[in-house]
Order: C-alpha cells, then structure tokens, then sequence
C-alpha cells in the first residue's frame, strides 16, 4: 500500500529543505526523498544574499549560518606571480533599521544544506535519501509519485526541487525555454591549497588567447578553497586532481604540489533557462527545476530558496486553514516573473553588463501586481502592498522579531491597532520612519499584502485566507 503524505518535496538541496522547513513548523505533513544517498557535497552556491538572509532570520537558522561562514573578501588580481591590483566583487551598502543585513554571506553550499537539514530535523521533519523519483500520475485527489525501486507514494501535493535536469518537469513535458550564456566551459572544485593567503580572493587574468580566467577563493568557515577556472569553446574539463593541478599551475605561480587535495569538482556551461510554467495540476516546480542561472552574482540559490518561501505558506493555508486552492495559483503568477528578471539580471552580471549591487541583494523584489496584493491609499506612501516589509523599531518592538514565525503580522503606524483574528500577531505605535503611517498587513512571507489608510477592508481581506470574520 502505498504511503500517504500532504506534501512530497522531491530534492534535498537548498530549496527542497527550505520547503520542509516552512511546511514543518506549520504542521503540515510533508516527506522529503533525495535521489543521493547523502547531501550534495560541494560549495557551488556559496552566496546567501540578504534577502535569503532575512529568509534564514524567519525560519531559525541565520545564526547557524553566521557561524557557519564570513564576508566576502577583497579580491587580489596577480600577474607573473606578482599583486598588481585589487577587485571588490560587491558595491558597498550602508547598514539601516530597514534593512539590517545589506551584503552577502558566503557559506559553500554543502554546509548551508546541513544546517537547514539539522533545523527540518530539529522540527521533526525528514529526508528519505537513496529514493530516487522516475515519474508522477495525477488525479483530483492526489498525485502518485513513482520510484525506480517500484515502489510509490501517494501525495495530496508534489513539489519538484530536484534540480535544473529535473526528471519530474521532464515526465510533465514542461519545457524550457533559454539560451546559452557562454559557449566557454568552468571547472569548480573545493581543494586543498598551499602558499596562498585566505584574506584574498585571488583572481588570475587570462594570459593570452586562448586561456580563460582562474580564481581562488577562501571558503569561510573551512580551510578549503573553491577554485573556478574557465575554458576555450570545446574543451573536455579534467575534474581529477591531475587535472586541477595542471590548470593551477599553468595559470598561477603555484606548483601542481601546492594543489594537496581535491574534496569535490564539476564542469558546466552557464545557461539561463526559465520552465514554461511553474505548475502542473497538483505538481509545482522550484528552484533549479523552474529556472537555471549563470552563478555570476549568486542569484540561483537564493531565488530558489524564496520560491520555497513563497510556495511554504500557500500550501499550509490550503493544507491546515481550509483557504480556497485558488490560493496556489498566485505561486506561478508571483515567482514566475521574479525567475525571469533574475534570470535576466544573472546573465548581464556574467556579461560584465552590470555590477553586483542593489539589485543582485534582492530586497526590492516584490508582488506589487499579484491579486493577492491589495494597495487601498490613493496616494501611498515610501511602503507599499506588495513591497518587501521593511525592519525597524516601533515601540521598543523590533519588527523582524515581530514577523518571525508562520502568521501574519498587522503594523498599525499612528492609527488605532484593529481588531483581528487572534491568529495575527499585532504592533502598534506612534511613529516608523520606514512605513510612514497607516495599517499595513504583512503576509507570512514578509512582504506586505494590504495597506490602507485605516482598517476599514482589513477584515474583509483577511477572510480570503481563512482568518473568521
């Protein structure tokens, strides 16, 4: 007989766990099976910009992934074995109220996956690893999921997380639809390295034709390095440790001995790809599985990780409060969009067409022309429905600490607090700098659904997710 769940999440990285996570804490049933036998082992998406930060903050594992990594370091260009020159990746931002966390934090992928599988753990969730998903059948009921062992599992609902040659967006017949970034193909690998410092990333420029470019860069919080070199059109990519050693080699002053060990290594050609939809009946698409980037300005982890966001507290108001399934549809019309301009964003930073600054930090990505999104004042103000809610303090409240936890969050700025459901956490005060003033009703995901003046509509509002009237 096959095993029942509300929610099968197929994929164990970053945005299969975020998933089971956010589904976790809301009691949501909810089985995450990984082909693997384990958890991916390499450093790949290594960037945690500030908002997946934020993200982190709301689900409990931002100060484990403090510790768990650093800043980014300045970057030393060298030529003929000499410091000619330095390259900050990132353009500088001010820390503020509203936003507290303004610079990306690098921690390889490998150990960002153990803490999100240490926190889905801790909240009694599980990863069922070695179950390798070949196909789905679908009903009005349900959707079967099928394994290569023959065995199946029968699910209320299915999320694709596994990856950017997703089998399950395949047996849909999703297509892709993209292009090719750069004909040239990248060796990454996590080494062991002797005779460079781990205050730098140290970046060697092409020589001359035909040579590409090799970086090494210190991976905070281990003692390894990641480097990435990059190839002529149609060259085969050594992956072994000879074959590290003689890209180090030929492209640095490093001798091939002073590459002591490789702990992980593959090759790829940057892409940008984006799935034709992101839903099909009772299956939905996330991260990789829906949209592939070039790594240039660490976008494709962390836009995965806010499709889990986004698609988490969707699924609990239908799964646990009753709310209409008309509510998952929002989850391709908010995503979708955000995947594109992303993908689009990715693929000008590997072009050299744009810095990574503001836009590559995520915090002003919204859904200001979602249905869900409810914008009452004629004339609104610095904050808007549909905007990110920003951080601050209000009434010796800060408001992050406020909005932690899967409810929704009334900010009521100078006007009287309104009467809601007990389900939704309220402050209140006088003044905010950020929000000016007004009632502002922030969604479990952090960015704000209704704004008015006053309250009048909030209840209204409300009653669309379940909340009583």
């Amino acid at each position: 007989m096959a095993v029942r769940t509300d929610v099968l999440i197929v994929g164990a990285g970053p945005t299969g766990l975020t998933l089971g996570i956010d589904l976790a804490r809301r009691g949501v049933d909810a089985l995450v099976v990984e082909r693997a036998e384990r958890l991916f082992p390499g450093s790949r998406g290594k960037g945690i910009q500030p908002r997946t930060r934020e993200v982190f903050d709301d689900l409990g594992v931002l100060d484990a992934i403090h510790a768990a990594g650093g800043s980014y370091p300045v970057g030393v260009i060298w030529q003929d074995g000499e410091r000619v020159g330095e390259h900050r990746m990132f353009d500088p931002a001010e820390v503020t109220e509203d936003s507290p966390y303004t610079e990306p934090w690098m921690v390889p992928q490998w150990r960002t996956q153990e803490i999100l599988f240490g926190r889905l753990e801790e909240l009694g969730g599980k990863v069922a690893f070695g179950r390798e998903v070949v196909g789905v059948t679908q009903d009005a009921q349900g959707v079967t999921a099928h394994f290569a062992d023959g065995e199946s599992v029968r699910a209320r609902y299915v999320v694709a997380a596994d990856g950017g040659r997703s089998v399950l967006r395949r047996a849909l017949g999703i297509g892709m639809t993209g292009e090719s970034v750069d004909p040239s193909p990248i060796l990454v690998a996590d080494v062991r390295i002797k005779g460079l410092d781990r205050d730098n990333w140290h970046i060697f420029p092409p020589r001359g034709e035909g040579e590409g470019f090799l970086s090494i860069c210190p991976l905070a919080g281990t003692e390894d390095f990641q480097v990435v070199a990059q190839f002529t059109e149609g060259t085969s990519v050594d992956v072994s440790l000879e074959g590290v050693r003689k890209v180090v080699a030929a492209r640095s002053h490093l001798a091939p001995e002073d590459v002591t060990e490789v702990r992980w290594a593959s090759d790829f050609r940057p892409r940008a790809a984006l799935a034709d939809r992101f839903r099909d009946g009772r299956v939905f698409l996330t991260g990789d599985a829906a949209h592939v980037h070039s790594p240039a300005g660490g976008q494709g982890l962390n836009t995965s990780v806010q499709d889990a966001y986004n698609l988490g507290w969707k699924l609990g108001a239908v799964l646990r409060d009753g709310v209409d399934e008309a509510l998952l549809d929002t989850y391709e019309e908010e995503r979708r969009p955000v995947a594109a301009d992303m993908l689009g964003l990715s693929t000008s930073v590997h072009r050299g067409e744009v810095r990574r600054g503001e836009a590559t930090r995520q915090l002003g990505l919204g859904y200001r022309e979602s249905s869900l999104t409810e914008e009452t004042r004629e004339v609104p103000g610095a904050v808007r429905a549909g905007d990110r809610a920003p951080d601050g303090v209000m009434d010796g409240v800060r408001l992050f600490d406020a909005f932690r936890g899967p409810h929704w969050t009334v900010v009521a700025v100078g006007v009287a607090a309104p009467q809601v459901p007990g389900a939704v956490r309220v402050v209140r005060g006088e003044a905010q700098e950020s929000y000016g003033s007004g009632v502002f009703l922030v969604r479990p995901d952090g960015y704000v659904g209704w704004a008015g003046h006053q309250a009048a509509g909030l209840t209204d509002y409300l009653g669309r997710f379940g909340m009583p009237q």
